[in-house]
């Protein structure tokens, strides 16, 4: 079976992103019956989530795990939702939404099809703080989000997918005065969060 792994690009004041570290990392291993296919969106309204749809359509994938990074948490958090807005700050080409929906005649959210109380509770077990996120924001993470369980659910499809933002890693943080945790951290935490699949 195949696990399409996504992570973004740097944005805003963030020089790098773990994310993407962590998609280039895991490219290609196995975890469970899972073959991991790694790829890193963009961080541009116009552009993030139809790509998205467009590696859903290549790679037909039997399950689908989005990272992104929540600098200034300090634990890993699988999201509960995602919302049909798209808000925040600019993008990385200086595009502002403000409050635009992301599909006019979709529902106003869409929960969460991973296992995130299992989730939460694995990592914990193994040492690694968690817990579950009531909200993925309104910018790139729960746009490219909203538009994945969106294309499952207009597609009739039931493919575990979902979000999971992660902490800073430790380069970055020697650049910011935020939480951090080391690259191997992060890299195993997701590692268990696909096992629970």
């Amino acid at each position: 079976m195949k696990l399409l792994l996504t992570g973004f690009e740097p944005f805003l004041n963030n020089a790098i992103n773990p994310t993407e570290m962590i998609v280039n990392e895991l490219h290609g291993q196995r975890i469970n019956d899972y073959q991991i296919i790694g790829e890193v969106l963009p961080v541009e309204f116009n552009k993030s989530g139809k790509q998205f749809i467009e590696l859903l359509k290549k790679h037909k994938p039997d399950a689908v795990i989005s990272l992104g990074l929540a600098a200034g948490r300090n634990q890993i958090t699988p999201e509960r939702i995602a919302i049909n807005c798209n808000d925040g700050p600019v993008d990385n080409l200086g595009y502002k939404p403000n409050g635009e929906r992301i599909f006019e005649s979709g529902p106003d959210g869409y929960f969460s099809k991973l296992p995130i109380h299992e989730i939460v509770e694995s990592l914990k077990k193994l040492g690694l703080p968690a817990k579950i996120s009531n909200t993925a924001g309104a910018y790139l993470c729960n746009n490219v989000m909203y538009h994945g369980l969106h294309y499952f659910e207009e597609n009739g499809r039931k493919v575990p997918s979902g979000f999971i933002h992660i902490p800073a890693s430790h380069p970055l943080a020697v650049e910011r005065d935020i939480p951090s945790w080391a690259d191997a951290d992060l890299i195993k935490g997701i590692q268990i969060a696909i096992a629970c699949l």
